[in-house]
C-alpha cells in the first residue's frame, strides 16, 4: 500500500512539475516584442496617463497582463479600443509596426496636432474622431487596403482629400463629417464599389455630387458645404441629406447623346461584373427585356454613325484651323494628381537621354507609374496616369540658374515615389529622398497641382529660387515642369529639421546644447536679413517654422521654402507662428516674418511647441504664455528647455530672451529690422565669449560657454 502510495504521489508532482513547466509559456512573453515595445512608446507619447490601466513605458506584457483597451490573437496585439479616457500628448510615430492591429480606436481625446503619418497598415476599423486634429489627411490611408471603417469627425482638418481610394474597395463606412476640408470630391471616390454609409456634413466642399451618382450608398449626408451643379438622380431613392448648399433646383440638363438612364447599382452584386439595371423585373428571354426590336436596334446604330462621322468631319476641319497657342493652352492641363512639402540637400541627377528620348517617343508607350507588383508601395501611383499627353509648353520667363530634369528621371531616383522615400508631408505636397545612379543624395518637393494657376507660374518661381544664394538657405539645384508635373530638387540635409530635433528626439537622442540654439538662431536670422534686406525686391517667407528649418552634419541652419509664398493660400491659424495682423488681415509682412522668428527663438529657449492643446489652457500658446516671463530672470529659468539641464549661461539666456521680447511685440511697426536681430544676436555670442572654434564646431556638442558661469 505504501508503494502504491508513493507511486501515486510520484505521479501528482510529476504532474504538477508538468503543469508548472507549461505555465510560462502562457504567462511571460505572451506578446510579440514588436508590438509591446510600440505599446511603451505610444503609452509615453500618451504622457503616461493612469487611466491606461497595466500600461507600462517600458517593458510590460499587454497580452498576458491585460492592459486597457487591448486585445491580443496569439502573441499579436489584434484591437486598441481606448475612446473617451481625456488622453492628451500624441499616439506615437511607430504605430506602423502593429500590423496585426484590425480595430484601433482612440476616438474623443484631447490628442490635437496633425494625425501621424505611421498608422496600423491593415487595420479594418480606423476611428480618430473628436481629437481636435488639425492639418491634412495623413497619405497612408490610400494603402490600407483593408480599411471598412474611416472615422475622423469632429476635428480641425484642412485643405483637400489627399487621399486615394483607388485600393479602398472594401470600405463601407466613410465619416468626414465636422473639418475644414475644401476643394471638390476626389475622383477616386468612384473606387467605393462597397460603400454604405458617407458623412460630409459641416465642411467646405465644393463642386458637384456626380462623383458619388454610381456607389452603392444607402445613406449620404453633405450638409452645410458650398456643393453647387444638380443632384444627381441616381441619390434621390437614398437616405440623402443636402440642406446648406447651392444645389440647382430647376431641371437638370438632359443628359448626353447615348447616356443610360440614371439606375442605383445593383447592391446584391457591388463586385459583380452584370451590371443591368434592377429596375426592369425578374428575368425576361433575351431580346425582349429592353423592348426594342431588331430593326429599331439597327436604325439606331445606323444614326448614331451618321451623326458620329457629321462631327468627326467638323472637330477635324476645325482643329487644322486651329493656332498653335489654342493647342499649347491644353498644355495647363493637370497630368494627374501629386503634392509637396520641404526640402533639403541635393546633388545633381545624371539625366539619362535614352529614357528621355525612348519614353517619351508616342503616348502609347508611355508608363511612368511603378510595376504592378509594387504598386501598393508608390503614395503618388496615379501621378502618371494614361492620360493623353501633350508636349511641355515652351514659356519665356527670366532666366533660370537651376538644371532641368524630366520626370522619367526623377521617377527613378525615388523608386517611383516608393512610401519608403517619403520624408514629409505639407500644404503645398511631398518631399522625398531621392538617390542617384552614383549614390547622391537629393530631395524632390512635389508641388500640388491644386496650388498652381499653371506652368509658367511654376517656372517663374523657378526663376526667382534659383536665384536666392546663401549659406544658410536651402540651394535649389534642379526642378521638372513636364506633363503636369511641377517638382523641385534640393539638397539633402541628413539631420531633419529643427522640429524634429526639439519635438521628436527619443530617448537615445542627444538634445541641443545652448551654443548650438543659439547658433540655429543667428543662423536662420542671416538667411531672412539676406531675403528681406538683400533681395530687390525683399522676398517675404511667409511660411517660417522650425519645420523648415534643415540641420546638416555640423547643426547648421539652412532655411528651406523660401520663394514659395505665392503657393501658401491661407494663413495656418492654428499653427502659433502666425503674427496677429495676419490672423486679422491675412496679409504677410516681412514683419510677420520677424514675429515668426521669434516663435522660433521661444522653440529654441522653451522646448516647447508654438501650440500645444495637451497643455493647460493658459499655457497653450507658447506667446501668450511666454511673453509675460521674458524679462524676468527668476521665472525665465524655470521656462528654459529641461533637457538642457541647466547648462547654460545666465547673461546669454538673458539676452536672448531679449531679442525674443523685440520679435514677438503685437504691433508690427515696433518690431526691429532682420539686420538688427542679426546685430543683437552677434554681439550675444561676442559677449558669451564663445570661441570660434566652439562656436563653429558643434559635431562635438560642447556643454559649455566659455566666459560664463552655468545655473546650479
Amino acid at each position: 500500500m505504501r508503494e502504491m502510495r508513493e507511486m501515486e504521489m510520484g505521479m501528482v508532482v510529476v504532474m504538477v512539475v508538468a503543469l508548472l513547466i507549461g505555465i510560462p509559456s502562457s504567462t511571460n512573453a505572451d506578446t510579440d516584442p514588436t508590438d509591446a515595445s510600440t505599446l511603451n512608446i505610444m503609452y509615453t507619447s500618451l504622457n503616461s496617463p493612469p487611466l491606461l490601466t497595466n500600461w507600462k513605458p517600458n517593458g510590460g506584457d499587454p497580452c498576458g497582463e491585460s492592459w486597457k483597451g487591448v486585445s491580443c490573437s496569439g502573441s499579436k496585439v489584434t484591437e486598441i479600443k481606448i475612446p473617451g479616457l481625456g488622453l492628451t500628448g500624441n499616439m506615437g510615430y511607430q504605430l506602423d509596426r502593429l500590423t496585426s492591429v484590425t480595430t484601433f480606436d482612440i476616438s474623443n481625446n484631447n490628442l490635437g496636432n496633425q494625425i501621424p503619418f505611421q498608422l496600423p497598415p491593415n487595420v479594418q476599423r480606423l476611428n480618430l474622431a473628436g481629437n481636435g486634429f488639425n492639418g491634412g489627411l495623413p497619405y497612408s490611408i490610400s494603402l490600407m487596403t483593408s480599411l471598412r471603417y474611416l472615422n475622423v469627425s469632429h476635428n480641425q482638418i484642412q485643405g483637400q482629400v489627399n487621399v486615394q481610394f483607388n485600393s479602398l474597395t472594401s470600405l463601407s463606412t466613410l465619416d468626414f463629417s465636422f473639418n475644414s476640408l475644401t476643394d471638390n470630391l476626389p475622383q477616386s471616390f468612384q473606387s467605393l464599389t462597397n460603400i454604405n454609409d458617407m458623412y460630409l456634413q459641416n465642411n467646405q466642399f465644393t463642386g458637384s455630387l456626380d462623383v458619388l451618382a454610381n456607389l452603392p450608398l444607402q445613406n449620404l449626408n453633405v450638409e452645410n458645404n458650398h456643393f453647387t451643379g444638380w443632384i444627381p438622380e441616381q441619390l434621390k431613392g437614398i437616405n440623402l441629406k443636402t440642406s446648406g448648399n447651392s444645389f440647382n433646383s430647376g431641371p437638370a440638363p438632359p443628359p448626353p447623346p447615348g447616356t443610360p438612364p440614371a439606375t442605383r447599382p445593383n447592391r446584391n452584386h457591388r463586385s459583380g461584373g452584370g451590371g443591368g439595371s434592377s429596375n426592369d423585373g425578374g428575368s425576361g428571354n433575351g431580346g425582349s427585356k429592353s423592348g426594342i426590336g431588331g430593326g429599331a436596334v439597327a436604325g439606331i446604330v445606323i444614326s448614331v454613325l451618321v451623326v458620329g462621322a457629321i462631327a468627326a468631319f467638323f472637330i477635324v476641319k476645325k482643329r487644322s484651323r486651329k493656332p498653335a497657342t489654342d493647342i499649347e493652352k491644353l498644355d495647363n492641363q493637370p497630368f494627374a494628381p501629386l503634392a509637396s512639402q520641404e526640402v533639403q540637400e541635393v546633388k545633381p541627377i545624371q539625366t539619362s537621354s535614352t529614357t528621355s528620348t525612348k519614353a517619351f517617343e508616342t503616348p502609347a508607350m508611355i508608363n511612368l507609374r511603378p510595376p504592378p507588383a509594387d504598386r501598393h508601395k508608390s503614395f503618388d501611383e496615379d501621378d502618371v496616369s494614361a492620360k493623353p499627353i501633350v508636349p511641355p509648353k515652351k514659356v519665356n520667363t527670366a532666366p533660370i540658374n537651376a538644371k532641368s530634369y524630366s520626370v522619367a528621371d526623377l521617377q527613378i531616383a525615388t523608386d517611383s515615389f516608393n512610401v519608403d522615400n517619403l520624408m514629409g508631408e505639407g500644404s503645398i505636397g511631398r518631399v522625398y529622398q531621392a538617390q542617384t545612379d552614383d549614390g547622391q543624395i537629393l530631395a524632390v518637393k512635389k508641388i500640388n497641382s491644386s496650388v498652381l494657376s499653371n506652368s509658367e507660374e511654376f517656372l517663374d518661381i523657378v526663376s526667382e529660387i534659383s536665384s536666392l544664394h546663401h549659406p544658410n538657405i536651402t540651394e535649389l539645384v534642379g526642378y521638372c515642369s513636364e506633363h503636369g508635373q511641377h517638382l523641385l530638387v534640393y539638397e539633402f540635409h541628413r539631420n531633419g529639421s529643427l522640429h524634429d530635433f526639439l519635438h521628436l528626439s527619443d530617448e537615445y537622442s542627444k538634445p541641443l546644447t545652448w551654443n548650438s540654439r543659439v547658433k540655429i538662431a543667428l543662423g536662420t536670422a542671416r538667411a531672412l536679413e539676406y531675403l528681406h534686406e538683400v533681395c530687390s525686391p525683399s522676398v517675404i517667407h511667409k511660411n517660417f517654422k522650425s519645420a523648415n528649418i534643415l540641420l546638416d552634419m555640423e547643426l547648421n541652419p539652412h532655411l528651406s521654402d523660401c520663394g514659395l509664398a505665392n503657393l501658401v493660400r491661407e494663413p495656418d491659424q492654428a499653427s502659433g507662428y502666425s503674427a496677429p495682423e495676419v490672423a486679422m488681415s491675412g496679409q504677410y509682412t516681412i514683419k510677420s516674418d520677424l514675429y515668426s522668428f521669434g516663435v522660433v527663438m521661444l522653440e529654441l529657449l522653451t522646448g516647447r511647441k508654438p501650440f500645444d492643446s495637451s497643455r493647460p489652457r493658459s499655457e497653450q500658446s507658447l506667446v501668450r504664455w511666454a511673453t509675460p516671463q521674458l524679462h524676468d530672470i527668476d521665472a525665465l529659468s524655470k521656462m528654459v528647455d529641461p533637457a538642457l539641464k541647466g547648462l547654460y549661461p545666465v547673461k546669454s539666456l538673458s539676452r536672448f530672451a531679449d531679442v525674443i521680447a523685440l520679435c514677438v511685440q503685437p504691433e508690427p511697426e515696433f518690431r526691429p529690422p532682420m539686420s538688427e536681430v542679426v546685430q543683437a544676436l552677434v554681439r550675444l555670442v561676442q559677449r558669451a565669449n564663445m570661441s570660434k572654434r566652439t562656436f563653429g564646431n558643434e559635431a562635438s556638442r560642447a556643454e559649455s560657454a566659455d566666459g560664463e558661469d552655468y545655473t546650479p
